[in-house]
């Protein structure tokens, strides 16, 4: 089978994880077919907003797209692209990566669902008078279901449950809409348990007790605040991979996009030292986001295992480069797909 997906090209060290995904996506049992957008600042700046219709353009035809790190300068192009492809959605994995040192010892295995606009972050505020400043808090209730369909329907699949996270004792009209909306779609999905959590006393309860927490779904900032928390936990902000996504009216994925959550890192652009671990496991959530959830796990394991066994970038204490540690992982997937094959 062919799977078309989009490469949405970026700066920095954009270019060496791009290599290391197309050396790992040639040793797939299936074929990915890249179809190229430069999004780099040189770029950006010689077409202006013509590079982003051409992005979309092609998200929108093939459904599903990989990025790399992009500088903001004149613009946000992770910004510009969520509205243009109406990403309403964030989904974060976050996990504690065997052989990635931490000062945290409790495991953590969080699948953290965000939404990507709406709350304080949607209106930048304005000043009245001198010494007061206010912004609009907006909550919609079609885009918390779509979300809320996302992470009920995720936890289905895991065999595991929903924890949805406000402060809906305080800010009762627009956080007690998201729990009322997420409530609604609960009743869906009678089989996966859910609790609501006040977010001051979930963050304290995932540093005491992250084992008692798997999906959770939380308002745009919130989700920003846990997100990068939980990556704080395990290590490291810069082994991240996250998911984008927009739906359809009746709630199905429409478009979605995958990219690392660090940034262009160009003080070793060019040096072949970068961590390509976290553009490789969002390559890893692209397969199984476009049915090969077989392969994308297997990627995931494989990628989490050669972490185990001490084989990594000297970011994370090894001594690897880019290419030898996706060359490590290509060969031990590679040995993983056969033993597969033959069981």
């Amino acid at each position: 089978m062919v799977h078309r997906v989009t490469e949405l090209l970026g700066d920095g060290i954009g270019p060496e994880l791009c290599e290391a995904v197309h050396h790992v996506a040639e040793a797939l049992p299936t074929e990915v077919r890249f179809e190229q957008v430069d999004l780099s600042l040189e770029e950006r700046k010689r077409r202006g907003r013509g590079v982003y219709d051409e992005a979309y353009e092609s998200v929108r035809s093939a459904g599903a797209a990989i990025k790399y790190p992009t500088v903001t300068e004149i613009e946000s192009p992770n910004a510009v692209l969520r509205k243009r492809c109406n990403f309403t959605v964030i989904h974060r994995p976050v996990m504690t990566l065997p052989g990635v040192k931490s000062n945290f010892t409790g495991k953590v295995d969080l699948e953290i669902v965000r939404l990507a606009i709406g709350g304080t972050y949607q209106d930048p505020g304005q000043q009245v008078g001198p010494d007061v400043a206010v912004s609009l808090r907006i909550v919609e209730r079609s885009t918390v279901q779509s979300a809320a369909v996302y992470a009920f329907a995720l936890a289905r699949r895991l065999g595991t449950h929903v924890t949805s996270s406000s402060k809906w004792t305080i800010q009762r009209a627009t956080d007690g809409l998201f729990e009322e909306a997420v409530r609604d779609v609960a009743k869906r999905y009678p089989d996966v348990p859910h609790r609501q959590e006040l977010f001051d006393a979930l963050l304290a309860k995932i540093c005491m007790r992250p084992d008692d927490f798997r999906v959770i779904i939380l308002l745009n900032e919130y989700g920003d605040f846990l997100s990068d928390m939980a990556s704080g936990l395990v290590g490291s902000l810069g082994i991240a991979a996250s998911g984008s996504f927009s739906f359809t009216t009746d709630g199905r994925v429409d478009l979605a996009m995958f990219d690392a959550a660090h940034g262009t890192a160009p003080d070793i652009a060019g040096k072949g030292v970068a961590n390509p671990t976290a553009i490789l496991l969002a390559f890893a959530q692209l397969l199984s986001h476009v049915g090969e959830t077989a392969i994308g796990q297997a990627l995931r394991r494989t990628i989490l295992g050669q972490l185990a066994a001490g084989r990594s970038t000297r970011d994370l204490g090894g001594t690897l480069t880019t290419m030898e540690f996706t060359r490590e992982v290509r060969g031990a997937f590679l040995d993983r797909i056969r033993a597969v094959a033959t069981a």
